[in-house]
């Protein structure tokens, strides 16, 4: 989907073009997020719903080792790695509404990580090491899902797979600069960047079957998946395998954390109280309202995404879903969409973007909203006309006719299938936060350990946790780092060391010198 600074350049150069509207963008950052709405639009992931045994929400325990606070692909990827650490520790899960019922479930599928794309900015900003580190960070993710999906027998289901990815790009000069970066990290990193290959304008047409408003594109392996069945097939098999360690609330937000003079923190909900020596936050951009020092450290934002039927001569572009795309358009910032297609039933492209054109009616980029019940008209309206623009009207042939089952059903019968919307995470520094939270970054005071009984299960000293603001880039970040967050709980900090890059670890001072202000000027 591009990359991180990418991202948050195209969206902070949209505010900061509007100066009179700044105060207004100041306001949303400093809202508290609250707490997901109750009816949300239905993505196209979502469809048949994963039946789960969940909880009765009478049924909550008085104590448990861990609360896990969301159910999206961070909190499912910290419980299922500290439950194959230790099998014993017991692990309460929170979710507002149904499983896995936030961005994870509503993003486009991806895995594809920014990788030459930004590899200078992040070696300027923090070095050459940590630059690497975090390049072989992100390359991890697809690799560690083909295994855990093929391990757990869930690659039918999840759609886990490799594909031919391009980056396509319509704009001279932003072809240029991606020539030049990617140059750039070859020299820095030869080994990694070997397999990229950058295609001129007439042979990327002819060779991927593109519009010939294209520039040029750069080819390279990626990856995709259906993210809701592979979230929710990993909590039926933890269900299943843990049924007395492992319990799973739907529908009961946790609306409050309070530290004990003991050793735990007393988790609130709606149906009564939890204590637990760990609570992790998995909530990414609702993260603020449970920690209100993060308002303006992480700030939330919707995007939107589409599920749109192929037209009848694509299939030579996109292979059926063995090839994914992100789209380059240029202009003022680095505008750009994404795409994947899924590799059964209608093969529906799942097409998502539209930064530059997602406004409200003051012209205001959707920074700052959680209302996922909603969509951008803009922005819609140009998702919905985009794709024979990108492959060409020839190449795209005439629209697909629905499925007469589709009829009566809850989906369109047109072009596109579905619009939704989803809330993502946009991160101050531009880079994650995993770790634990110090007790400025949580608001709160952290317990004390007490002794432990010699047959207890043994974890890290108590505390809260975090692993959220992705930036957008949640599919080569949220795995990875809700595997590190369970290797810290589990006080295995010595396993993560050559793989974890420490410059997304929660700190004060890291926590005092992100400001959104400051990152607004940096763009202006």
């Amino acid at each position: 989907m591009g990359g991180l600074v990418s991202k948050a350049k195209l969206i902070l150069r949209a505010t900061m073009k509007l100066g009179e509207t700044y105060d207004l963008i100041q306001e949303r950052l400093n809202t508290p997020p609250g707490f997901p709405v109750s009816n949300p639009t239905v993505p196209l992931w979502t469809h048949p719903a994963a039946q789960l045994p969940v909880e009765p929400p009478d049924s909550l325990p008085e104590h448990a080792d861990v609360v896990v606070v969301g159910s999206g692909i961070t909190g499912t990827s910290f419980a299922y790695n500290l439950l194959a650490l230790d099998s014993r520790l017991k692990i309460v899960m929170l979710e507002a509404r149904e499983a896995c019922s936030g961005a994870t479930a509503r993003n486009g599928g991806h895995i594809n990580p920014p990788l030459y794309h930004d590899h200078a900015e992040l070696r300027e900003l923090y070095g050459e090491r940590a630059a690497n580190a975090m390049i072989a960070f992100r390359r991890a993710h697809i690799a560690e899902m083909l295994r855990v999906a093929s391990q757990e027998d869930i690659l039918k289901e999840s759609q886990c797979r490799e594909t031919e990815h391009l980056d396509v790009y319509t704009c001279p000069t932003a072809f240029a600069e991606a020539k030049d970066n990617l140059a750039k990290w070859r020299e820095r990193m030869p080994a990694e960047s070997s397999t990229f290959v950058s295609y001129e304008r007439e042979e990327a047409i002819e060779k991927f079957r593109l519009s010939d408003q294209v520039v040029g594109c750069i080819s390279n392996s990626g990856g995709a998946m259906h993210p809701y069945r592979f979230v929710t097939s990993l909590l039926s098999i933890l269900l299943s395998r843990h049924p007395d360690n492992f319990k799973l609330y739907t529908h009961l937000p946790c609306v409050a954390v309070l530290p004990s003079d003991s050793d735990y923190y007393t988790v609130h909900t709606p149906a009564g109280s939890v204590s637990a020596h760990h609570v992790i936050h998995a909530t990414n951009g609702w993260c603020a309202e449970l920690l209100r020092p993060l308002l303006g450290k992480i700030a939330p934002a919707r995007g939107n995404m589409s599920a749109q039927r192929p037209g009848r001569a694509l299939h030579p572009s996109t292979l059926a879903g063995t090839r994914s795309f992100v789209f380059y358009r240029g202009g003022h910032g680095p505008t750009y969409d994404y795409l994947t297609q899924l590799p059964a039933g209608e093969h529906e492209l799942m097409f998502g973007g539209a930064w530059g054109s997602a406004g409200d009616e003051r012209d205001l980029p959707e920074i700052g909203l959680t209302d996922d019940s909603l969509v951008n008209h803009a922005a819609q309206s140009y998702l919905a006309g985009a794709l024979p623009q990108y492959f060409g009207m020839a190449n795209w042939g005439r629209d697909a006719d629905a499925p007469e089952h589709d009829a009566g059903g809850p989906w369109a019968l047109g072009r596109t299938k579905a619009q939704w919307s989803g809330i993502l995470a946009i991160s101050a520094d531009i880079l994650p936060w995993v770790g634990r939270l110090p007790e400025q970054v949580s608001g709160r005071t952290q317990v004390q350990p007490a002794p432990r009984k010699e047959a207890a299960a043994h974890t890290a000293a108590p505390g809260e946790w975090i692993a959220a603001g992705y930036t957008g880039e949640g599919m080569v970040h949220a795995w990875m780092s809700g595997k590190a967050l369970a290797y810290m709980v589990a006080d295995r900090e010595e396993d993560i060391r050559d793989w974890f890059p420490d410059i997304l670890r929660v700190t004060e001072k890291r926590w005092k010198a992100a400001n959104m202000a400051k990152l607004f000027e940096q763009f202006m």
